[in-house]
Formats: structure tokens, sequence, C-alpha cells
């Protein structure tokens, strides 16, 4: 009942809520993909007054943008939406230098900002990514589940460049490496293995893509990220049936 109040409140546009209730919001929006919720919590936000002083809601919102580029926009808004992104999340890093999950989204902003970019100008954004993601993995708490799963996506964020960018050179060890650090932290994320699939596609190594297609497959979703999930499952099964 509670959670339906909240939600009615933020399509009035009320500017009343603590960080924790839209947190909680957030979460449940990116859970279910559900784009009219994200907008909802973009729109109360970006009106409030005190949004440029509180580090923590510069993340939510680089977060939601983050979020809303990756699924929720067409695809001629993606880049912009993906700039934004970025740029909340680096205003939240100035009010908060030691904040690991804005540093994650400006790293994850930038990655995905590059595949706009030509390969010249992409490969110069590497270094900015680099710093972010690293920077991010460094902070976070894995004793926190939040953070913990934050971390997460950093180290899947970093095992993706070392299979997938070719400078300084393709590094497939390096990327095993940290994709396996991430499941070690959050092993129920099927995501994680429908990377190291793709990383096993690249290495020619048919058997054990196979294996973790077929653990996507088989999981039950994270409870945080129920939507991602399921996008996931679509994914593996149509790899899986590529390597039959």
């Amino acid at each position: 009942m509670r959670k339906i109040f909240l939600l009615s409140l933020l399509c009035l546009g009320s500017l009343i809520f603590a960080f924790e209730e839209i947190d909680a919001l957030f979460f449940e929006a990116r859970s279910e993909r559900n784009t009219e919720r994200i907008l909802q919590i973009i729109q109360t936000l970006e009106s409030r007054g005190d949004l440029n002083q509180s580090s923590e809601l510069l993340t939510i919102l680089a977060d939601c943008y983050l979020e809303y580029g990756d699924w929720g926009v067409a695809k001629e808004q993606k880049e912009k939406t993906l700039e934004q992104a970025r740029k909340y999340a680096e205003a939240a890093i100035k009010l908060d230098s030691q904040n690991g999950k804005a540093h994650y989204i400006a790293g994850a902003a930038i990655g995905r900002l590059a595949q706009y970019k030509g390969i010249i100008q992409s490969l110069f954004m590497l270094g900015d990514f680099d710093k972010y993601i690293n920077k991010a993995i460094s902070l976070l708490n894995e004793n926190n589940e939040k953070e913990r799963l934050y971390k997460t996506f950093a180290l899947i964020a970093s095992g993706m460049r070392y299979r997938d960018v070719p400078w300084p050179l393709y590094d497939y060890k390096k990327s095993e490496q940290l994709l396996f650090e991430a499941a070690n932290l959050t092993p129920n994320y099927s995501n994680i293995y429908l990377e190291l699939g793709y990383l096993y596609v690249k290495t020619n190594n048919k058997q054990k893509a196979k294996e973790m297609f077929q653990k996507v497959l088989e999981m039950e979703p994270h409870p945080l990220l129920v939507a991602a999930h399921f996008s996931a499952v679509k994914t593996a099964q149509e790899e899986f049936e590529k390597l039959k």
C-alpha cells in the first residue's frame, strides 16, 4: 500500500521523497524495466531544488538516465540520454569523490556512448572509461548488498572491455578473470554467464560457450533484475541455437 501511495505522489510531481524512498522506487522500476516509472522519477528529481547539493540524488538520476538510455528510449535518442547519465554522474562525483556507484555509472555511460563515436574518438574515451570503472571497483563495498551489485556491474563492464576493445590488445584471460570475479560476488545474475558465453564464442571454445548459455536458460532471475534476466534468457537461447 505504501509503495502505491509513493507512486501516486510521483505522478503528481511531489518533491517530498527521501533518498531511500526514491532509491527503492528506482530499483523496482529497473527490475521491471518500467519506462513510465523511470520517467516519473527523472521528472521528480530534476524538479527538486536540492538536487545539485546531493550526490546521492544525482546518482539516482544518473542511473535513471543510464537505464532509460539502455532499454527505454528510441534509438535516435540514446546518445543524448547517455550524455545526461554521464553529466549527472560526474556532478555526483564532484560532490563526493568516494561515490562508487556514480563512478560506475559515469564509466558505463562512457562505454555505451563510445558505440556512437568513430573508432579514433572511441579509443580516446577508453582512458576515462578505465578511470571511472577501476575507481568504482576499488570503492564499492561488497559487504553492502546494493554496493555489491554495482561492483558486480563494474567488473562485468571491465571484463567486456578486455574482451571487445582491440586496443591496446584483447586480453581474454583478463576478461575471464573479471567476469568470474563478478560471478563470485553475484552468482545469481544471469548476464554474467551470458557475457562469459560471448567470451568463449570469441575464443572458439564452443563447449564452454554452450555451458554458459545453458546456465542462463536454467537460472532463476535475480530479484532486483528480473526484466534483465528474461532479456538475457532470450539472447542466450538464440546464441545456444547457433552453436548446435
